[in-house]
């Protein structure tokens, strides 16, 4: 931190500071709830095909919807350029496209509250001394990263804007993998400032963090499913297309990209890892819950509840073929999920 923020932070590891800690938790929460929404929302603008509908990136005037008849057909004709419009939605009216249209402006909109719910009050706190010296960097680097992810997501829609009428599938996991990332520190963050740790043995926390680490990868491999669209095929289980693994797994062409691209690959690795991830996190909770007392205890007990859950949501959202609000329910499952996990790793840190 430099000289000029000491300055205007005086005393920033002093009682001032100590006292407002939950004061500053609780805005780390309500961050961390609003990406969480986030994640859904964007859930919702993936499921109902809503995420090419803006073409222009205006992070600056972009608050403003079109307000007028003129404005819409403006930016109704520039989507009437992209691959979307012409191989897929040649069908749409200008109201239909102001339905698709909403999904994803208000994905937007709500980034941009983030940022903003996120920046003010980090500078009241800052200013005023509230905030800890060693709690700076760290506040700095998710406020870069959340900016960084506004980038990713403009990226991530350009690749739906040339060539195919989809955006790329990486760029998908990225973006995605950022969102879980910010919420993960966000959440560490301000635990750290309300809770003590319970404490746990070094075997209990390698295995939190395996769990941690198993759902993360769950959660990635799932935005390959979202971006192949693999979720409404092989709408059958445990079997797909009355084998184990389907036939088609391989496709020849696509090469080592068909372990992502391909959608009975993609559906293949997540289904399946998800259920590994399951039965892991089933085996660390049986295994460590009764050895724990208190938080410890409880957050193992949350762990087990959630892990069961969202695997239950995953297939009765792969049954009905993936329906937008049954698909809104299984993304924000592994919001939920993947929140307890890192609460469940924090408690056994060692106070």
């Amino acid at each position: 931190m430099t000289d000029a923020t000491q300055s205007l932070s005086p005393g920033l590891s002093g009682s001032k500071a100590e006292r407002a800690r939950p004061a500053v938790a609780g805005w780390l929460f309500a961050s961390a709830f609003m990406v969480a929404a986030m994640i859904v929302i964007g859930g919702i603008t993936r499921l109902t095909e809503s995420g090419l509908s803006m073409v222009e990136w205006r992070p600056l005037v972009g608050w403003i919807p079109p307000l007028s008849d003129t404005e819409w057909q403006r930016v109704f004709d520039i989507y009437k350029a992209t691959p979307e419009y012409r191989t897929v939605n040649f069908w749409m009216s200008i109201d239909d496209f102001k339905t698709i249209f909403f999904w994803e402006y208000f994905h937007r909109v709500w980034g941009r509250l983030i940022g903003i719910v996120f920046a003010l009050p980090f500078l009241f706190f800052l200013l005023t001394g509230r905030i800890e010296r060693s709690l700076v960097p760290r506040l700095v680097l998710l406020f870069v990263l959340g900016g960084i992810q506004g980038a990713i997501g403009w990226w991530m829609v350009t690749s739906g804007l040339v060539d195919e009428a989809r955006v790329s599938p990486y760029r998908l996991a990225v973006h995605l993998s950022m969102a879980f990332l910010i919420l993960g520190l966000l959440l560490w963050t301000a635990l750290g400032l309300v809770q003590k740790p319970s404490g746990g043995t070094r075997g209990q926390r390698i295995g939190a963090g395996h769990v941690l680490a198993a759902i993360s990868i769950t959660v990635v491999l799932g935005a390959f499913v979202a971006g192949t669209d693999a979720g409404y095929a092989y709408n059958t289980f445990p079997l797909m297309g009355g084998q184990f693994v389907p036939a088609e797994y391989w496709n020849p062409d696509l090469g080592w990209r068909s372990l992502v691209e391909h959608v009975p690959a993609a559906q293949f690795h997540h289904r399946w890892i998800a259920i590994l991830t399951a039965l892991l996190t089933l085996v660390f909770v049986a295994r460590h819950r009764n050895a724990l007392e208190g938080m410890g205890r409880m957050a193992l007990t949350l762990l087990g509840a959630a892990v069961l859950v969202q695997v239950g949501l995953g297939i009765a959202a792969l049954l009905a073929a993936v329906p937008v609000w049954l698909g809104a329910l299984h993304q924000a499952g592994a919001v939920v999920l993947f929140s307890v996990a890192i609460w469940t790793r924090y408690t056994l840190r060692v106070p």
